[in-house]
């Protein structure tokens, strides 16, 4: 049985003061319905950080998984960028 396809998303990491775990914001732009403006929509997840190797201001890669805890899902994959 093949496992299906998990999301993915790329955010910045604007905390990582819990143990194991970091809060990404992510960005997404929503076209107005009757402006056709673009809107700037950003989504705080808690993402699973098993070394703690993620500080803030990183850029990473999460990726959906099985709930570790009441309000994470998602688990880090990468580090695109680190923080300057």
């Amino acid at each position: 049985m093949e496992r299906g396809n998990r999301k993915t998303r790329t955010g910045i990491v604007v905390s990582d003061k819990m143990d194991k775990t970091v809060v990404v914001a992510v960005e997404t732009f929503k076209t107005h319905s009757l402006y056709h403006k673009q809107l700037k929509r950003t989504t705080k997840f808690k993402a699973h950080d098993e070394n703690n190797e993620c500080k803030t201001g990183d850029v990473i890669k999460i990726m959906e998984t099985k709930p570790l805890s009441k309000q994470k899902n998602w688990r880090v994959l990468n580090i695109v960028q680190k923080a300057k």
